[in-house]
């Protein structure tokens, strides 16, 4: 199964209300950043024990460990929570980047170092979610 096609079975299982919601976002993030890379993480890990809600991926970043080791990820992740929605940024250096460039005009969200989380899509301005994901990815 392609990414695309898991991202497709993703959304379709989700309930009405939440699959508009994924559904919008998910194609206004992929029109702000034409010919991304695409990811889908199930939230399983390695032994197949759930770690994490699903999450589509946009973009990467390399994560370096300290041992010196490298991974590709994605930079930009979209999840579906029972409470709402969260996008994260990931691989943020200063944990409170997001809180200085968007606490303040994003609208009913609640932004940490790296997730910007809301109840609905008409809860926050979508210009300044989009903007800041292009400026991250």
């Amino acid at each position: 199964m392609t990414v695309e096609e898991e991202i497709r079975q993703f959304i379709s299982a989700l309930d009405d209300k939440k699959r508009g919601e994924i559904q919008t976002l998910h194609d206004l993030i992929s029109a702000a950043l034409p010919g991304c890379k695409l990811w889908f993480s199930d939230g399983r890990n390695e032994e197949g024990k759930i770690v994490s809600n699903p999450t589509i991926g946009y973009s990467f970043y390399t994560i370096q460990y300290a041992n010196g080791s490298e991974k590709e990820f994605f930079r930009i992740g979209l999840s579906a929570k029972a409470s709402g929605i969260s996008v994260f940024i990931m691989g943020l250096e200063d944990k409170e980047a997001l809180k200085k460039r968007i606490g303040s005009t994003i609208g009913k969200a609640k932004v940490t170092g790296y997730c910007i989380s809301f109840n609905k899509t008409k809860d926050i301005d979508m210009d300044v979610l989009i903007n800041e994901i292009k400026h991250w990815a």
